[in-house]
């Protein structure tokens, strides 16, 4: 199975997280619309059906992935780039 690159899946928990503790539920206790969406691009992306399931494979997934690389020092202004003119 097809599985998002881990800086996408990383993302979607967190945005999923970010909503589910934000995002209002609605009047028959369901959660927001945009934690809906979420849990069902996390589902589409995991093969799953249920949120739970999605979050539990997502998390295993990110558990077996490379940690994220971090991001190069800036170059200064004015500093040679590396590159000949």
């Amino acid at each position: 199975m097809l599985m998002p690159h881990p800086a996408v899946l990383r993302g979607l928990l967190a945005e999923y997280e970010a909503a589910a503790a934000d995002d209002p539920v609605d009047a028959t206790g369901r959660p927001g619309p945009r934690t809906r969406d979420l849990a069902y691009t996390l589902c589409v992306s995991t093969g799953t059906r249920d949120v739970r399931r999605a979050l539990e494979t997502a998390r295993r997934h990110l558990a077996d992935a490379p940690a994220p690389a971090t991001p190069p020092a800036p170059v200064a202004a004015g500093a040679p780039a590396g590159v000949a003119d």
